[in-house]
């Protein structure tokens, strides 16, 4: 329902637009909101708005619309290729959201000419038309943000950004950091940094840092045509004391290095509970990473989400894991030579941790000298079982 009337919206308000002719009584800015809650909105939001004084018109325009009522809306989801659409509403209903949200708005009035306000209008208006409201998102370069950035830079003539906006050797990676450590969110920065691959690792150029809300804002400060500021100084529309310097990201490291403290010291006790229970732990630790390194590949090789590929977590997310925690029960002879492999692998792993060409998660590190601890101890333990030996025996 609400997709429907955002329809509505975009309709009657493009026809306003298309009715504009004299723009001189036009005023557009870029709207900038801090990050929320929901885990689709942790990462801000950029907008247009466009206010006529003679048409009594305040609209903003956004391209960060999805519905849930799209059919298979998680398998597109997943597989990157849910469709994201521009919409327009009533400035006060949008405000509202925000409101309610308790989330930053600023917002950026932009110092152009009439000429330059009506290409961004013809431009906004192209976007509010069939078919072209929709596209396919990409978190890095087509998004919420790139849409607005690019619709206000290409559209000015003799635009350009002058300082750097974030600096050297700075990639899409540690802005993905730089939100979730203040939004206090090491959890989901964990999840993240498993899923995505090496792509993000690569130093950003200042027009490639923008493609973050917040980033965008602060290149567009100092933007300029020719020899004026291309926006005024951000004003604070709504103040929602969002959280700043926030702690707490060593959280999944700790958690996870008393797990594998723990694991480890149990499976030294000699008691048959304590055997029992290692074996147990031994069966869920490589269900539940053979399972992760089966999504790993997933979202490598059977999604359009290029930020998942090349992804060097593979190396301790083995997917074998899964079957070798299943053959646990019945321990054929092969489970020693796999789990030698793994731990050969583990180990290079482990060796060239800190040169990757791959930011790993430091939380990670405990789980995978644990997996190196129950490799070598495992292969040395069926290698020499005298159930092997005797489907060995001739």
């Amino acid at each position: 329902m609400k997709r429907f009337f955002s329809c509505i919206l975009s309709l009657i308000f493009s026809a306003s637009l298309n009715a504009q002719i004299n723009s001189a009584h036009t005023r557009i800015s870029v709207i900038t909101c801090g990050p929320g809650e929901e885990l689709y909105s942790l990462f801000g939001h950029t907008a247009i708005r466009v206010i006529d004084s003679t048409a009594h018109l305040d609209v903003v325009f956004n391209w960060g619309g999805f519905t849930f009522d799209q059919s298979y809306f998680y398998l597109k989801f997943l597989r990157g290729k849910l469709l994201y659409y521009s919409s327009a509403d009533y400035y006060p209903d949008f405000m509202q959201e925000y409101i309610e949200d308790k989330r930053n708005v600023y917002e950026q009035v932009l110092n152009i000419d009439s000429t330059a306000r009506q290409k961004i209008i013809s431009a906004i208006n192209y976007n509010m038309q069939g078919d072209n409201r929709f596209y396919k998102y990409d978190f890095l370069l087509d998004n919420c943000t790139t849409r607005v950035k690019n619709i206000v830079l290409e559209n000015i003539p003799g635009a350009f950004i002058t300082n750097k906006v974030v600096p050297d050797k700075t990639t899409s990676r540690d802005l993905i950091h730089y939100y979730l450590d203040r939004g206090e969110e090491p959890w989901i920065e964990l999840g993240m940094d498993i899923l995505l691959g090496s792509r993000i690792d690569r130093t950003v150029s200042n027009d490639e840092a923008m493609f973050m809300p917040e980033f965008f804002m602060k290149g567009l400060a100092d933007a300029k045509q020719q020899d004026r500021l291309l926006a005024g100084k951000a004003t604070v529309l709504f103040d929602g004391k969002a959280k700043q310097n926030a702690s707490g990201g060593f959280v999944p490291f700790i958690v996870l290095a008393i797990i594998a403290i723990a694991v480890f010291f149990i499976s030294r006790v000699k008691a048959n509970w304590a055997q029992t229970f290692t074996s147990i732990l031994d069966s869920l630790l490589f269900y539940v990473t053979g399972l992760i390194g089966i999504l790993i590949l997933f979202m490598w090789f059977a999604t359009d989400h290029t930020v998942c590929e090349n992804n060097f977590n593979l190396a301790w997310a083995l997917p074998f894991n899964l079957p070798a925690a299943f053959a646990l029960i019945k321990k054929p002879a092969w489970l020693s030579n796999y789990f030698f492999i793994a731990a050969v692998i583990t180990a290079l792993l482990l060796a060239a941790w800190f040169w990757l060409p791959q930011q790993m998660n430091i939380a990670l590190l405990p789980v995978v000298i644990l997996l190196l601890n129950r490799y070598v101890i495992l292969s040395n333990k069926y290698r020499g079982s005298p159930l092997n030996e005797k489907k060995h025996s001739i």
